[in-house]
């Protein structure tokens, strides 16, 4: 048997970086200088060394593993001195054992990079960083502000002062402005429910009701710490809607200091993000049934108005974890599942699959059909798959949905069965006869 043919080298000038807390180690082919690895400090100065050596040894590719967010500074700091910067999955690089050490690894990532080995993570350029910065920066801010509904909860419960239990959100204009009085000092059920507002009103006895409790000091002191630290959330989230709209308008998202539509969330921005996100992508992804305006705005933080770099719709489900990895060999499929995926966009797309359980469109009707057969579970992955590639379309060819609706959808898939029963039948010499009507 002859000697095995080597992996075409692709990129001679390329290093690999293992990147550290404190310490980066960096790799670069042994013919440019006596050392391979050189090792530098997380300090802005460093990181400019680092640049300054890599430029000086001719080196034009750097890959990096992205390590949660220490790769930011040195990605941004490379990329600004026109290094090609490459950010790989850590999977893709750790697939082989035997190389655990930080040195190992900077060369290990340098000689998969230098035959094109890696698969590149999708990094937006810098302008849908910042949006994605703004973005998920508020998202946090909206998980902190709900954990203090939920601690609102537990001091009236602990009081127990039932209104959490008789309005439908306590965090609403007439809950809170109960809670609000409270704290200010107010005791009496029939003053307190006189704070209900619309239809709130017609609870008014039951709410009279809920509202006879305890009222311990340090009860009460619980809900008023809450109610600060909700009214401080609610303040940074404000601030973070006003640093995204003005950010979305510098993108071509249209004038600045429109206004929230009618009937969105509290989760939704205080701004039309709807509105914004069309004028953005030059088509309303809303019409996809299951994406309102926030998973919209997820999809468009997370990877902008481009999604050309993904090949086809396919590899765009793929890359966000939502197709099946079948393990073939010897010709037959092993196994086949998908990958574990901690993405914010797959998620948004998930919640999107799962809000279309009692939809009367075809994507409805397409996720309660698999529900039966396959189970919840997968049912929603394959759903939200569905609506990325809707999505993937959308953005890249410019072509609108329209639902055909749950009916259309039924039918034509009646269709295909019979399609499909006519050819096995087919196959066994049988013919197929439809049942008359009774």
């Amino acid at each position: 048997m002859g000697k095995a043919a080597a992996f075409r080298l692709i990129r001679p000038d390329c290093a690999g970086i293992d990147l550290g807390s404190e310490v980066h180690y960096v790799g670069v082919p042994g013919d440019r200088c006596e050392t391979e690895v050189a090792s530098f400090g997380c300090f802005t100065s460093d990181l400019r060394a680092m640049g300054d050596w890599l430029l000086e040894l001719r080196i034009g590719d750097v890959a990096m593993e992205a390590t949660g967010v220490y790769w930011i500074p040195v990605y941004e700091a490379l990329a600004s001195r026109g290094l090609r910067v490459t950010l790989v999955d850590g999977r893709s690089a750790k697939a082989l054992p035997g190389r655990k050490s930080d040195v190992q690894d900077c060369q290990w990532i340098r000689d998969l990079h230098m035959h094109g080995l890696l698969k590149a993570c999708v990094v937006p350029d810098a302008q849908i960083m910042v949006l994605r910065s703004y973005w998920r920066q508020r998202e946090r801010l909206v998980g902190q502000r709900s954990e203090q509904i939920l601690l609102m909860h537990k001091a009236l419960e602990q009081m127990n002062v039932q209104i959490h239990k008789v309005l439908t959100d306590v965090s609403g204009a007439s809950g809170m402005a109960i809670i609000r009085a409270i704290v200010s000092g107010e005791r009496d059920p029939k003053i307190l429910s006189g704070f209900l507002v619309a239809r709130a009103r017609a609870k008014k006895e039951l709410v009279e009701k809920a509202l006879e409790g305890r009222w311990a000091p340090h009860h009460v002191f619980a809900l008023e710490e809450a109610v600060s630290a909700y009214d401080f959330m609610s303040s940074r989230i404000k601030l973070c809607d006003q640093r995204l709209d003005e950010e979305m308008s510098h993108l071509g998202g249209g004038p600045s200091h429109t206004l929230r539509r009618p009937g969105s969330s509290r989760s939704t921005p205080d701004f039309d993000l709807k509105t914004r996100i069309q004028n953005m992508l030059g088509a309303d992804p809303t019409t996809i049934d299951g994406i309102d305006a926030n998973t919209a705005g997820v999809l468009l933080c997370e990877f902008g108005t481009d999604l050309s770099r993904f090949k086809t719709e396919k590899h765009f489900g793929s890359y966000l974890g939502l197709s099946a990895e079948n393990k073939i060999s010897g010709g037959n499929i092993k196994s086949s599942r998908t990958r574990k995926v901690n993405h914010r966009a797959a998620n948004a797309l998930r919640m999107a699959a799962q809000s279309l359980h009692s939809s009367g469109s075809a994507l409805g009707a397409f996720l309660r059909r698999l529900k039966a057969r396959i189970g919840p579970a997968k049912a929603v992955t394959a759903t939200a798959r569905k609506i990325a590639m809707l999505y993937y379309r959308l953005v890249v060819h410019g072509t609108a949905y329209t639902d055909p609706g749950e009916e259309a959808y039924n039918e034509r898939f009646r269709e295909q069965r019979i399609r499909s029963l006519r050819k096995q039948a087919g196959k066994y010499g049988l013919t197929l006869v439809e049942a008359a009507p009774a």
